[in-house]
């Protein structure tokens, strides 16, 4: 073999040029909006699915609260309607005393004289064959006791009956005409259910209870 030929073998070029090694990492350039959108969701310190919590609980809360208010105005007027109740059935049973008191009082055999107690009315004992004025000592709706507390007359015994109970009445008005003294009372004591012939009614002074 000629130097020539020697020279040709041991030239690299001579079996061609030499393959450079190909890199297997394909950059891909990134998508602004992507990008952002990664960015801000890892910036954000709460996740989605808490700040979505979030809100519902925050609606619970709203809804809790005004179904409080609805709560409390619905136990207000059932408390009201309550008491308006209450003082019809007062005014029903202060006008069974009333009477009872007048039917006593008018059938007196002899002098017109007044019962010394409730149980009078009852049971009226002064006649062969006993009288019943009242069919019984009623409770007082207001305090949920037959207690009531008795209006003292002049000459002796009782003229009528008032409630123990201390509450501010909500009706202030429109009464019937036997009650109108009932009227701007500033509390059930003031409202009593009296006779008298001679229209001394309700300046009589309310006494104790007995």
């Amino acid at each position: 073999m000629s130097g020539t030929n020697r020279r040709t073998i041991t030239n690299p070029g001579f079996f061609g040029r030499a393959k450079q090694p190909t890199s297997r990492v394909k950059l891909v350039p990134a998508v602004r909006g992507e990008i952002k959108k990664k960015n801000s969701a890892s910036e954000s310190p709460v996740p989605a699915f808490l700040r979505q919590g979030g809100f519902t609980y925050l609606g619970v809360l709203v809804i809790v609260a005004l179904m409080g208010f609805g709560l409390a105005a619905f136990g207000e007027l059932y408390s009201h309607a309550a008491q308006r109740e209450k003082e019809r059935e007062l005014l029903f049973i202060g006008n069974q005393f009333r009477d009872a008191i007048a039917s006593y009082y008018n059938k007196s055999p002899g002098a017109k004289v007044y019962p010394k107690k409730l149980e009078d009315l009852l049971e009226d004992t002064r006649f062969p064959m006993p009288q019943h004025h009242l069919r019984r000592v009623y409770r007082d709706p207001m305090t949920g006791t037959p207690e009531w507390a008795l209006v003292d007359a002049p000459g002796g015994g009782f003229m009528g009956v008032h409630s123990l109970s201390e509450e501010t009445p909500i009706k202030s008005a429109d009464f019937s005409a036997k009650d109108a003294t009932l009227a701007d009372a500033e509390n059930y004591t003031k409202w009593m259910f009296t006779y008298s012939p001679t229209g001394l009614g309700n300046s009589i002074v309310p006494q104790p209870k007995r």
